[in-house]
């Protein structure tokens, strides 16, 4: 029998919006290269499969934790144990920048924490991040600014 996912679907049957992902692939790419069907068709499925495995890990470590929701760190955690760990401060920053662009959203609704920065202050964080993101890239040692509580990648 194949595996199912949430919804009842075969692994199969899950995908990316292909013109999402075309858009990305192009935008990733100098303007004169070109880049076949069959290629395109291949890098979707190759995003669908490291989603998957993330997921899964992510899933296995919020397991091991005995926690029932997957959290942030849980993701964070599954990318060191996957290998990834080159790419955990700069998926960190974009978890941060997110946070920073949902801000209003979780203000207005019933989940907000209570933690309220005027625009300025948002937007002086914001460049903080891109700064410690920019320093990270370019082989700098800003120590990234973990997530709040002991969550340490280490355990």
């Amino acid at each position: 029998m194949e595996p199912m996912d949430i919804v009842g679907k075969s692994k199969e049957d899950a995908s990316l919006p292909k013109a999402t992902m075309t858009k990305i692939i192009k935008e990733m790419l100098p303007p004169d290269v070109r880049v076949a069907r069959d290629a395109q068709d291949l890098l979707i499925e190759c995003c669908v499969e490291f989603i998957n495995l993330v997921s899964s890990e992510s899933n296995e470590v919020c397991n091991r934790e005995e926690k029932r929701t997957i959290a942030p760190e849980h993701v964070l955690k599954a990318l060191q144990v996957l290998g990834f760990s080159e790419y955990i401060e700069e998926v960190y920053a974009a978890y941060e920048q997110h946070k920073l662009e949902t801000m209003d959203t979780l203000k207005a609704g019933k989940w907000s924490n209570g933690a309220e920065m005027t625009e300025e202050e948002a937007l002086a964080e914001q460049q903080r991040m891109f700064a410690e993101a920019r320093a990270r890239m370019n082989g700098g040692a800003v120590a990234p600014k973990q997530p709040d509580g002991d969550q340490s990648l280490d355990s």
